[in-house]
């Protein structure tokens, strides 16, 4: 099974430029290839980061640093949980229920550790340690409206632990500064799991590090990742000659 890609290694820059969540891809190892939901569920936020892989992709060339992407999807099982989150592999997910999880056992799940999971972490793990001074960023994407919920305002969401907010802040105040953009601090959602992989691979070894969330209604198609990542990479570059 493959695990994760990387684009770009031999890059020069101190960026290392992640996506946790790049694919809606179920390996064929993994219920020849079928969760039993359909194609419109698979499209959808449960399955991936909708526009985050293009996104990532686009910011490691202007950033001139790595990136890499796992190659299966959240569902299957989710790189940026714990090993032991009970959310690793998900059984009901905005309202769709995953009949290819609702029997999975210890086995499958280690399985499914060892083949893809641990892979791709021990694959960001090398890209992280290539420079004493690595800066991780994050990308993913969330979508504007869950099930039942009230729209959110925000078009991008900068998360972070409040350990390490270094990066986070300044970022936060860069994007304001920008017009018309509604801007997330620490939210759709708080941007700290025990065990997720910026706990992992930066605030366990001090690496400075954010992740940041970009609406995926604004980054469906290329030119609204590439409009994304220019305008992140300009930030990003900012805030860290500042710091």
């Amino acid at each position: 099974m493959t695990a994760f890609q990387i684009n770009g290694e031999d890059r020069p820059g101190r960026w290392l430029v992640t996506c946790d969540h790049a694919t809606n891809r179920v390996p064929a190892e993994v219920g020849d290839g079928y969760l039993g939901i359909g194609p419109e569920d698979m499209a959808r936020h449960i399955a991936w980061d909708v526009g985050a892989a293009g996104v990532a992709h686009g910011l490691g060339v202007l950033l001139d640093s790595p990136v890499i992407c796992s190659d299966f999807s959240r569902l299957v099982i989710d790189p940026n949980r714990g090993e032991d989150d009970p959310t690793l592999v998900m059984k009901l997910y905005d309202g769709t229920i995953i009949p290819g999880n609702r029997l999975v056992d210890a086995v499958e799940v280690e399985r499914r550790l060892k083949t893809l999971y641990r892979p791709y972490h021990a694959a960001l793990a090398r890209l992280a340690a290539r420079q004493p001074d690595t800066v991780i960023v994050a990308v993913h994407s969330f979508t504007r409206c869950l099930k039942g919920r009230e729209p959110r305002p925000w078009q991008v969401g900068v998360l972070y632990a409040t350990a390490d907010d270094r990066l986070s802040r300044p970022l936060i105040a860069r994007l304001r500064a920008v017009p018309g953009l509604c801007v997330g601090d620490n939210e759709p959602y708080a941007g700290y799991l025990p065990g997720d992989a910026i706990d992992r691979h930066a605030l366990q070894s001090g690496r400075q590090n954010t992740l940041i969330e970009v609406r995926n209604d604004l980054i469906g198609d290329a030119a609204g990742q590439a409009e994304w990542a220019a305008l992140l990479a300009s930030v990003l570059r900012a805030v860290l000659e500042g710091l």
